[in-house]
């Protein structure tokens, strides 16, 4: 795949984090809280708020899934670039970006001719909500005071309501007995039925993970519109199916 030179000026410009991991930090959190942390965070490890992440698998593009090919950065602070190939003998190269408040999705066939082209206010809100989703690759993020953890009905759920990028969202997770996040569903703005945007329900399923420098994150998702209906399973519900096959973090 061609450079991205906003991709790697992300990745480069992030500063190493000095701060780690004390499971003191957490003591105040509710009970999934504490148990989720304590599996995403060894004790010493960094706090990273940028990650460098590859990873391949499938994408539907309308009725038929693609393979894909893609590497991504995302920064807490400043956004994220998803730079991929999709596709075989004709692909469609591009990018998904949300990059210091503005969002945009450029494709191209053989990285020539434009098949898709978006950008304006709703593609980028639309974009920030799935940055704050993706803070499930970032947990160090999710101990800042911008997100405040409430107490579900039960020892498995809870919310996180975020405050960033120049929106609050809700976050529900689901966390096993062990810490390990199962979902998590955010009411992100968009047109997935193809008319105006509005709040829809956006989710993941994590299938697996693993762990890199101490930090522990999902390797291996399912995501999509309509979460927790029967729309997710059909076309214009799920559409991203990932292996993350390495983690880099700062």
């Amino acid at each position: 795949m061609a450079r991205d030179h906003v991709l790697e000026e992300l990745w480069k410009t992030s500063p190493q984090t000095t701060r780690v991991f004390d499971p003191a930090q957490i003591v105040h959190l509710p009970l999934a809280a504490r148990r989720y942390f304590l599996h995403a965070l060894a004790p010493g490890a960094r706090l990273a708020h940028t990650a460098h992440l590859r990873m391949h698998g499938t994408i539907r593009l309308g009725n038929e899934w693609q393979v894909f090919r893609a590497e991504q950065v995302l920064s807490w602070d400043r956004g994220f670039v998803w730079k991929a190939r999709v596709g075989g003998a004709l692909p469609i190269l591009g990018s998904d970006r949300w990059v210091d408040g503005e969002g945009s999705m450029k494709w191209r066939l053989l990285g020539i001719v434009p098949v898709m082209t978006a950008e304006g206010p709703d593609i980028s809100r639309s974009a920030a909500g799935r940055l704050q989703l993706e803070s499930m690759w970032l947990p160090a993020v999710l101990l800042d005071p911008y997100v405040e953890w409430m107490a579900g009905d039960d020892d498995t759920h809870t919310e996180l309501v975020v405050h960033a990028h120049g929106e609050e969202s809700h976050i529900d997770l689901e966390i096993d007995d062990r810490g390990r996040p199962l979902h998590g569903v955010i009411g992100r703005w968009g047109n997935p039925e193809g008319g105006e945007f509005h709040d829809a329900a956006f989710g993941s399923i994590v299938e697996d993970e693993g762990t890199f420098d101490g930090i522990t994150v999902p390797t291996k998702i399912r995501a999509g519109w309509f979460f927790g209906t029967d729309r997710f399973e059909r076309p214009g519900g799920e559409f991203f199916r990932a292996v993350i096959d390495h983690v880099d973090f700062r």
